[in-house]
């Protein structure tokens, strides 16, 4: 793997961020199906947006890492090395991981009453 020393240690740990990911969606399904209340829910939609925004994080920098440091600097080089079956594969779980945290913040979140104010 070539990229920066923080892109690959990111893009190594993917499959247990994605594994996270899947159990914070699954800890959410369960706590909706269960009825449970609305700060619970938040908490665990919160929780779910993180593993989904550090997961997705991990999908770009191994991304990067396919390119290499040289696609920093070289445009032809990038274009080619994007258009490698392996890059496209990591750039489109990457896309569709930004898609489903935008999904979800926009729609599965549950939004939580703001306290009224002490006068």
């Amino acid at each position: 793997m070539r990229g920066t020393p923080r892109d690959v240690e990111q893009a190594e740990r993917l499959p247990e961020l994605l594994e996270a990911a899947r159990g914070a969606e699954e800890e959410l399904a369960r706590a909706r199906g269960a009825g449970a209340d609305v700060a619970q829910l938040h908490r665990l939609g919160v929780a779910y947006d993180a593993a989904l925004t550090d997961a997705m994080r991990a999908a770009y920098a191994r991304q990067r890492v396919l390119v290499g440091v040289r696609g920093y600097e070289d445009r032809i080089y990038r274009r080619r090395r994007l258009a490698r079956p392996e890059v496209r594969e990591a750039t489109e779980l990457a896309e569709r991981l930004l898609t489903l945290r935008e999904r979800h913040r926009l729609h599965g979140i549950e939004r939580v009453p703001r306290s009224p104010v002490a006068a």
